[in-house]
């Protein structure tokens, strides 16, 4: 494929040269980038084109090349669709679903690839082939206790280690009227109130006596508005389990918009991993670095996550582990970074307290952060919370 990009590229008059194709092939095989279009259109423009003059040029050329490409999520051009409709639902007894066996993580994926290069059609209600409704670790619309979701909403099991699909998320509404005043309440015990800035609330009291002092003349005096100096990292998870949390959570994210003057939210899928984002709706083109997150705060801010923390432990404890990117890095050690840099952090956890025990990935992510950091999403979990962060 690179070679015929190559040369497509210099029918377009590109001066690009052999030089410049084996360096991106490097880059390729170091894995400088991830499975992403736009992630190597950035890659190949950086190595390829030397003279800003010319970018629009590659964007043409590239955007020929390409054409439709980008409307294909990942496996998608291999898997026919149709394999992937569900005709059927196949039931099975709870006695049937114990004898389902994990395969584990390597050999998953090694069968997953053998899948790919044998399957010929379409197949449904099965335990080997892609397809739907039956028990195999490959599709959608079944039951397997450790598999790869392709395409297809879940049916409520969310025990896949891997989802193949091209999911969008929406923002959290931050203005939100709630309709009760507790959580502004709860995050009030997180205050250290400081008068900084320009001059620009009048000052009452002062005004009465300067005014006083000077026999009646009015001497009018301004002082800095009071706010809260507090400053707040709020890291946001939009995962497919928290969908059942959402109004919940834009309640708390509505509350802490009003509440903390220096507050500054970022989105992440599961697991912190190398790559946040402010905006859902923008999340594949304006991804931030995780590093330059860590190296643009300082350590002054309060850091807070907000996530159920349920997934495959995989997610947490394995480069690679993520369900939607191949991650060069564990979750752990992202974690373990943030945590590192601003020590002041607090878990936040809409799921009921007692069913964390039931959730391995909990527990691995208590680990990493503190088990006594990670506190419910209630009122008498918000106190102890912000307890905790004014320490």
């Amino acid at each position: 494929m690179l070679v015929d990009f190559f040369l497509h590229l210099k029918a377009r008059q590109l001066p690009v040269s052999t030089k410049e194709l084996l360096a991106l092939l490097e880059a390729l095989q170091a894995r400088l980038v991830g499975a992403s279009l736009d992630d190597f259109y950035l890659l190949a423009r950086a190595i390829l084109v030397k003279d800003e003059a010319l970018y629009d040029r590659f964007d043409r050329a590239f955007g020929e090349y390409f054409k439709g490409v980008e409307a294909l999520p990942g496996l998608d051009a291999m898997i026919p669709e149709e394999w992937l409709e569900l005709a059927a639902k196949r039931h099975l007894s709870e006695e049937d679903r114990l004898k389902l066996q994990k395969l584990g993580y390597e050999k998953l994926f090694e069968q997953f690839k053998q899948r790919l290069a044998e399957q010929k059609e379409r197949h449904a209600g099965g335990s080997k082939w892609i397809g739907t409704a039956g028990t195999s670790p490959f599709g959608h619309g079944g039951y397997n206790p450790e598999g790869v979701r392709i395409g297809g909403e879940s049916v409520g099991n969310r025990t896949a280690i891997k989802v193949w699909d091209q999911r969008e998320f929406r923002n959290l509404d931050d203005s939100l009227d709630l309709g009760v005043r507790n959580i502004k309440v709860a995050l009030r015990r997180l205050r250290r109130f400081a008068r900084k800035g320009a001059a620009t609330e009048l000052d009452l009291d002062g005004t009465i006596a300067g005014t006083a002092r000077n026999g009646g003349w009015l001497d009018l005096q301004l002082r800095p508005e009071r706010h809260n100096a507090i400053k707040v990292l709020l890291f946001l998870d939009v995962g497919g389990s928290m969908d059942d949390h959402i109004q919940a959570c834009e309640e708390l994210f509505s509350a802490a918009r009003s509440e903390f003057k220096h507050l500054e939210h970022f989105y992440f899928h599961n697991c912190v991993y190398e790559g946040v984002w402010k905006d859902n709706h923008r999340r594949h083109g304006e991804r931030l670095s995780t590093w330059d997150v860590i190296h643009t705060y300082g350590p002054d801010y309060k850091l807070i996550f907000v996530g159920d923390a349920s997934m495959s432990p995989y997610e947490v404890a394995r480069p690679g582990g993520s369900v939607e990117h191949w991650n060069e890095e564990a979750g752990a050690v992202w974690l373990q970074r943030l945590v590192d840099t601003w020590p002041r952090a607090a878990w936040l956890n809409p799921l009921a307290e007692e069913y964390w025990g039931y959730t391995p990935s909990i527990g691995m992510i208590r680990q990493v952060i503190g088990n006594d950091r990670m506190f419910p999403l209630t009122l008498d979990g918000l106190e102890r919370a912000m307890r905790s962060l004014s320490k």
